[in-house]
């Protein structure tokens, strides 16, 4: 019976019910289980939101975004990326990835997908393929939305480590000092720097790819019909 929590949030999962409100009501039940007051177990509910409320302030930048969308910001970066006629998809993703992965090597984070890549880098790319291609399948359009994601997560796991205060550093020092291996963590952080860097060469040539691949499917079209 003690597990009732886990059968609980299994059944709301795969119904597809709220999700804070099966946690909710899993954490009720198991307390009930457990022969805890009603009065404990609010308290142990606040207790652990007070203690881990820092990994609920991502809530906020969802009506944040929302607000920031709905007067214009992808339309903005829509049309700020279109007066640079110089810049491809290749080149708008592999710099954007260089930048995540200086920023967060030196410990600064940018705020990642829905706070950076869905409402300014994904329509910047979406926006640069259209100027330079004209309209584009919706396979291609998925395509570049996913490149633009895939440029973020590069940069911000291939970056990360090279900051040695970084949390993944320190588990990493941590675990290998209860193994009774003492390191550095200036140390690990050099080490990752060369991965970061080759993460990052492996990623410019992907989108140099992309940037062909677009080249010939709708550079041939455009040709053909007449509209280059």
């Amino acid at each position: 019976m003690e597990l009732i929590g886990i059968l609980i949030i299994i059944a709301g999962f795969a119904m597809k019910l709220d999700t804070i409100a099966v946690v909710v009501v899993a954490g009720i039940a198991t307390g009930l289980v457990a022969d805890m007051s009603i009065g404990d177990i609010l308290r142990t509910l606040g207790e652990g939101f007070m203690a881990n409320r820092a990994t609920c302030l991502f809530m906020l930048t969802v009506p944040i975004i929302g607000l920031c969308e709905r007067y214009g910001l992808k339309a903005k970066a829509g049309e700020l990326i279109k007066q640079a006629r110089g810049v491809s998809v290749g080149v708008l993703l592999s710099g954007y990835a260089f930048i995540r992965e200086i920023t967060i090597a030196m410990g600064v984070t940018l705020g990642g997908h829905p706070q950076f890549v869905r409402p300014l880098v994904s329509p910047m790319a979406e926006s640069t393929a259209v100027t330079k291609y004209g309209n584009l399948d919706d396979k291609d359009i998925d395509k570049v939305k996913a490149y633009s994601a895939a440029s973020d997560n590069i940069g911000n796991f291939f970056g990360q480590n090279i900051f040695m205060a970084n949390a993944g550093i320190l588990l990493i020092a941590s675990t290998l000092e209860s193994l009774g291996i003492n390191v550095d963590t200036l140390q690990l952080a050099k080490v990752a720097i060369p991965v970061g860097v080759i993460a990052l060469i492996l990623w410019t040539i992907r989108t140099i790819l992309l940037d062909r691949k677009l080249k010939r499917k709708y550079g041939f079209r455009n040709s053909a019909g007449g509209t280059m």
